[in-house]
Order: C-alpha cells, then structure tokens, then sequence
C-alpha cells in the first residue's frame, strides 16, 4: 500500500528527512516532509524521492529533523511506500559499522541488503496534453492516436510504436508544443504467489440443500461426479486446491466452470508460501562424549560472554553439537543465524537441520529468485515462526535480524565469506561477530582448520578455544600418501595424469562397491592451447589472460569475463594445423576416467555443471544415492560435505595451489587439501587418500599427511610476523582501473607517491596483477599495511583524504577507485 500525505494542509510545520538512496555517494540526501508525514514515518521505511530531473528512486528513512539543507532546496518526498519499517535496527547499526569499517556508502550496503524488488524505480507515463495542435510529422500523429484509444502509454510502448527511431527527442519536441504531458509513476515489483481453491458455496451448505442440488444434478452426470468426489475430498482436507481437484478428482475445467456458474462451487486465491521445507520431526541425535564435553565448554565460555572457535576435526560432528545450542536458543524464543560458506553446503545442511527444525527454518542464498528473497526477508522482519533459523551464505548476515540469540559461523576459515565486488567488499564472519556484539548473542565459529586470524585470536585470549579430536562414532582419520609423480613420470608409470597407484587404489574401492572423490581445483579442459610451431595460444580478447579448452562445447572461453570462441582449427599466427593443450581441469579427468573405467558412473562438480538453481543439490544427491561411482569436483567438494560411503580421496596435482602467488597460499593449501581428504573414511571403514605432487617433501605436504594444524600455524605465523602480513598487521588494498593503460599508469605513479609521503614503506606498489587486464579495464594495485598499534580509524581518514585530492584531478575522474579494507 502506497501512502501519500499532502504537505499542503500542514505548510506552516517543515520537516526534513535524510535519506539512503540505492547510488554510490557517501553523503545522504535531504528531503523535505510535512508534520503529518513526519509523525507516521519511521527509522527504515520506503519512500520514494525524485533524483535528478526526472527520477524517482526508493529510499529509506534515515534520519529526521527541522533543518534546511544549505546546499540545495530540498524537494518533497513522492510518496511513503510502506506502513512500518522493512528494516531493523540493529540492521542499521551493522549498516553503519559496515560504511565505517569497509570505506563504502550507506547507499551501497542499501543496494547489497535489500531483495531487488524492493527498490523499486519509476517508469515514465505519457498522456495527452491540452494543445491540439497539428502534427508535423507522421509519428507525431501515431503518438497522438494511440493516446485517443488509451489514457496513458508507457515510454517504451512508443519505442515500440515508432520502431527504433529515438522516442525521448520526439517526445521532448511534443512537451514543448503541449501536445502531450509525462508524469512518473512507481509500482510494486514483488507479487506474493497464490493458489487457486474450490469450496462450496454457502447457499449450498445444509443437508437439505444438497439433498435437493444432487437431484437436479441427476442429468449433468459430469458435475454429479465432480460434487461427489468434492464431498469424498473435503473430509480429507481442510481446504481443497483446484489442481489438486482437476488432477485426483479427472474432473475438467469446463465442468469446473459450469458449477461455478451456477453458483455451487466458489473459487478463491490464497497466498502461500514459494520456498516449502518437509519436516520429519525427528528428535536430536545422542551425543558422544566427546561432543558432550566440547558443547559443555562451549556453554561455559558464551557464559562469560566470550566468542568461542571450535576446532574439530573433519567428521566429529560439530553439526550436531550446533544443533544442540539452536535447540536451546528456540526454546528462550531466539533466532539463530547459521552462515556457511557455499551454496553446495547450503544444499546439504538443510537436509540434516530439516528433520529437526523445517518448520522454523528460512534458507537464503544466491541461487534463490526476487520473489523467494522477499518472502524470506519477510517471515524474518515479521517475527514469523518459520524465520527463527536462518541458514544461508554470506549475503543472510544483511536480512532484517532483530532477536539474535546465536550465532554459527561454520567452516569459518573460507574465503568465499569475503565480498570483492561490488561493494561492501565485507567478511560475513568478521560482521557477523560485529552484529553478534550489537544484538549480545553467543557467537560460534567452527572448523576443522582454523583460518590464522581466528587461531591466533585464541592464542591472545580475544576468543575461547575448544577442540574436539576425536571423530564421530570413533572413526580413525584416512591415511594420506603422497605420490611423487615426477618420479612417476620417469618410469612411466603415469597413464595420463593419473599414476599407476591411483589407479591400482580408484580400482580396490570400486571392487568393494566404494565410492571416489577426485579433486582438481580447476575447471574445463585445458588452461592453455598452444601451438607446437610457434608457441602461440589464443588470449581473451578482454582480459590479459589465456582461454580455457572446454571440450564438451569444443570453445574456449574466459573464466573471468565469459567471452567464448570456437576452438580454431589452425594456429592463427603460423597456420599450423597441430595444437597442444597444456595443463588440464575437471573436464579432461572426466573424460580420462570415462576411458580408464567405461562401466562406471562418473560425475563432475563444477561451477559449468552447478549453474542451475537446483544445480549442486542434484549431483550431490545422486552421488549420496549411489548413482555415482565417482565425483570429480573443484574446491566446491572441499565445503564440509559428508558422504557414507567414501573410501578414497585423490587430489590430482597440489602444486598449482601451492606455488600460487599470494601470502596466504600456503594456508590455503593446508585447508583445502585437508578439508578434502576428510570426505574419506567417514563411517565404519578407514578412508585412503592420495595426493599426487612433484615435490612430496614440502613442509606443508607433509603437515597435510600427519593432520598437524598446530605446525602449520606456527610456521606460518612466524613468516607473517617476518614479512609483515595479517593477523600481525592490517591491510588496505587500493584499485584503480581503466580503459586507458597509459592514463592509468600515470595515475597510479600519483597515488603511489601520495600514499608513500603519508604512509612511508608501508606502502606497496603501485603494482599491476598478475591478471593485469579484466573486462577491458587494466588494473593497478597498491597494498598499504597498517601496524596494529597504529589508530586504524585516523589511517582510513588520511586515505579518504588522498581520495578526494585524486578525484579532484580532472584527468583522472573517469578512473575507477576502490578500497578494499581486509583484502584476501
């Protein structure tokens, strides 16, 4: 309901409002309001303002006051679009920290949060003006009698109507002439789903009347039938859907119709709900007792009000103790919030947390459409019982939460919990804890491996520490070997990338009718076709970055703009006819294990097999229901995902993440690897797993190999404390990007000297990627590293300094600039 309040009856009593408005400006914009307006306004309601010339944008309350801007005259507001708040205020709290800490505008973090559809934007009316005159041109006078036969066009039906020719010149010259008038108009974009019921009309409802209906009935034996099944149906149900009716009852529409018309049957719509989980009521597993103790402490310490991280080893059954605390916070009427880092995990938690808790539960994440966002966004703000459990990625720490009492940040080392674009470029488990603290909730970070940041935390007393190192049902963790396959390749026991003891260990499990994962972090076919001749490979016409083969489609295509060529039958350069592809992904494992074992059932996981909304849960089902013998995946199989009947693991080259060029790639390695190798073995049966590389005496292989977490962070520790890196010091990242290399380079020699007089040799760069091209824009970084002891607050301001100075530059205002605080 759109609510309009005449500023006219009350023109003596001016009021202002600040507003947040959906655009990248960090000020906010001040409107003007009536004493009535003003009285039925709240803190996070719509209200639709004009912007510009001819805009209407939806904005939302912000603040109010009787103060005049000095900059501008204030506009009236068009009008208040909702009847109470759509958002909390703990919400705009954590807004307000999130502009604070990221260096972003309220307006983006507006733009991030809310469903699409609730901002709503206006569309151009056209109707008839009082001058009647004539027309000089022909499509003056089809615009004019299209306006005879209808009140009002939208601008782009007369688009349409003149067919490409340019619509917004011709309609300017015909407002000058007072041939038409335009007004803007808004409409609501979200409509709630309805389903169609039957029910018998109330004249109808006494025996004696339906005895007497029946007998006149007696010669439409298709509509007796129909009431009859009506009858048998209406003591089953509480309220009969017309589908439902037509399809059990084989009762068509035309008979459907005719008994309406007679006024027996009455159809009506009834909203329901677009996201249904099924609940099967199941109680609560027992806890071991290891889990007991570890849910004991972790109680303990949210008693003293501490955030605890609970590191537990793959497959001790920290799901069940997180099931334990939601059981204890619905019971006190709170609301949990559950956060995990992928959609793929997404898919299989809710299929655990159902059997206890569907009917209070809301999912959200990515893969969801406009329509189901607001319907979850709206069970939150509405307190109804099916928002108490929220469980999504990164993007649910932004929905309308107000009765925190929990909150669980699962595999909370994962990266994929940090935003890069667009802004807010926030980490959902850095804001989660900084949302934890606005609404005093217990806050519960979980992993097997720990992310440094969140370890050493424990290790300065800033978090609790609970461990648990005993697997469910008292497991034994896999044995892990390490293959050298360069000596592999040297007594050619490699039949293509797999060595002769996978292959030997892919066998033994399929023999004992056990599944496989196989993991490769790297999708397509090939990341590189090359010419034998001159050694030319085909670059991304956008991007300063190679084409990835995809045999399937026979293309090549670009992982980072999406550009996609035919696989040319000869080298352009030299005319050779012979190519060779170097290096190899998902789809060429695929297909080599397709030749190995042709008897087998074999998938692929990846982002080109997952981009379907039911994409992940599809597969993932599948191979849980035996349909699949092996699982060929990316990173995506690494995201706590737990499968029976595992046997064996194979990671097929882990080099390429560990000689990858970035600070934490050591980390990183440590934690996929692992996390990898702990889908084996999970229930009765010890798992195997196999990891192919060419230097098996790597420090982190080997910590990899004996699980050792603890020699992993104190290595790595010790080199960021040498080298200055995070947790011993912050980071700021600043990118610049343009069209224009040359442009580009100029400007970042200026930021680059700017930053270095504020900052001295704390800064590096500036400095080109080593993906230095993406989307025809090229890309200049510049990291500024910022001691803990020095006051981050006063850093940030020196930066937005330099900032405004460099967009003051006329030459370099078309220069994209972003700031990414905690980058990586």
């Amino acid at each position: 309901m759109f609510l309009k309040i005449s500023w006219k009856d009350n023109i003596h009593l001016i009021y202002y409002i600040d507003v947040i408005l959906p655009i990248p400006l960090p000020k906010l914009f001040t409107y003007q309001i009536t004493e009535a307006e003003a009285n039925f306004l709240k803190v996070g309601m719509r209200v639709a303002v004009p912007f510009g010339k001819s805009k209407i944008l939806t904005a939302l309350a912000y603040r109010q006051h009787r103060n005049a801007p000095s900059a501008y005259e204030a506009k009236e507001i068009y009008q208040i679009l909702d009847e109470a708040p759509i958002i909390s205020a703990p919400q705009i709290s954590l807004w307000e920290w999130l502009a604070e800490y990221y260096m972003c505008s309220l307006g983006e973090i507006m733009k991030a949060s809310l469903p699409n559809l609730f901002l709503l934007e206006s569309e151009t009316i056209v109707y008839k003006g009082d001058t009647e005159l004539e027309s000089n041109s022909e499509e003056e006078e089809m615009i004019l009698r299209m306006l005879d036969h209808q009140t009002d066009v939208k601008v782009n039906e007369i688009s349409n109507l003149i067919e490409g020719k340019n619509a917004m010149s011709l309609i300017s010259k015909m407002l000058e002439k007072g041939q038409i008038k335009i007004k803007e108009e808004i409409f609501e974009q979200y409509k709630p789903k309805l389903e169609k019921y039957i029910k018998i009309s109330d004249e109808f409802s006494s025996s004696d009347k339906l005895e007497t209906l029946m007998v006149h009935m007696s010669r439409a034996k298709k509509q007796r039938e129909a009431l009859l099944f009506y009858f048998h149906k209406a003591r089953q149900v509480d309220f009969l859907k017309k589908s439902q009716f037509e399809k059990e009852g084989n009762v068509s529409a035309s008979t459907i119709k005719s008994l309406v018309d007679k006024g027996i049957f009455e159809i009506y719509s009834k909203e329901i709900d677009r996201i249904l989980l099924e609940n099967s009521n199941e109680g609560l597993s027992d806890l071991t007792d290891a889990q007991k103790v570890a849910l004991n402490e972790i109680i303990e310490n949210f008693d003293k009000e501490k955030i605890v991280l609970l590191h537990g080893i793959t497959s001790s059954g920290k799901t069940e103790i997180y099931s334990k605390l939601i059981e204890d916070q619905l019971k006190l009427g709170k609301q949990v919030l559950y956060l995990l880092p992928e959609i793929a995990l997404t898919t299989q938690i809710i299929n655990r947390l159902q059997k206890y808790f569907a009917d209070q539960m809301v999912v959200f994440h990515s893969k969801y459409s406009n329509q189901e966002r607001v319907e979850s966004w709206n069970k939150i703000l509405n307190h109804k019982n099916e928002g108490q459990i929220i469980l999504g990625a990164r993007s649910s720490l932004l929905l309308p939460l107000n009765n925190l009492g929990l909150i669980i940040i699962d595999e909370e080392h994962e990266h994929s919990y940090k935003q890069i674009d667009p802004a807010p470029r926030y980490h959902a488990r850095d804001s989660a804890i900084v949302l934890g603290n606005i609404q005093k909730s217990n806050i519960l970070l979980g992993s097997a491996t720990p992310s440094l940041e969140s370890y050493h935390n424990t290790k300065v007393g800033k978090y609790a520490l609970v461990e648990l190192n005993s697997r469910f049902g008292d497991v034994l963790l896999p044995d892990i070997e390490l293959t050298d396959i360069k000596d592999k390749h040297k007594r050619k026991r490699m039949t293509g990338h797999f060595s002769d003891r996978l292959i030997e260990a892919i066998q033994e499990s399929l023999s004992k009718q056990e599944q496989v994962i196989l993991f490769q972090n790297r999708r397509g076919f090939a990341p590189v076709v090359e010419c034998e001749t001159c050694g030319f490979s085909p670059n991304c016409i956008h991007c300063d970055v190679t084409l990835t083969f995809h045999k399937y489609n026979n293309e090549l295509r670009c992982h980072y703009c999406g550009h996609r060529e035919v696989l040319p039958l000869a080298c352009p350069a030299c005319g050779n006819a012979h190519l060779n592809t170097k290096g190899f992904g998902t789809e060429q494992i695929e297909i080599e294990l397709k030749s190995l074992f042709p008897e087998i059932k074999i998938a692929r996981m990846d982002y080109d097999t997952t981009r379907t909304k039911h994409g992940y849960q599809k597969i993932i089902e599948a191979f849980e229901n035996r349909e699949v013998d092996i699982l060929v995946g990316t990173q995506m199989l690494s995201k706590g995902l737990d499968f029976k009947h595992v046997s064996l693991v194979g990671i097929l080259n882990a080099d390429n993440m560990l000689n990858f060029p970035d600070f934490r790639a050591h980390e990183r390695s440590f934690q996929l690897m692992t996390q990898v190798a702990g889908r084996a073995g999970r229930s009765e049966n010890k798992g195997q797993v196999i990891i192919q590389t060419y230097n098996p005496y790597h420090q982190i292989l080997q910590q990899v190999s004996t699980n050792d977490y603890g020699a992993m962070y104190k290595d790595q520790i010790y080199e960021r404390q040498q080298f200055k890196y995070p947790p011993i010091v912050r980071l700021v990242k600043i990118t610049l990007k343009h069209k224009n290399n040359f442009l580009l380079e100029k400007a970042s020699d200026w930021l680059g000297k700017s930053l270095t007089n504020q900052f001295g040799s704390a800064v590096l760069g500036p400095a080109s990627p080593s993906i230095s091209k993406i989307r025809n824009l090229y890309i200049k970084n510049v990291l500024i590293k910022i001691e803990k002891r020095t006051a981050l607050k006063e850093s940030k301001e020196l930066i937005q300094k330099i900032k405004l100075s460099f967009e003051s530059i006329a030459e370099f205002r078309s220069i994209r600039f972003n700031i990414d605080v905690d980058p990586y």
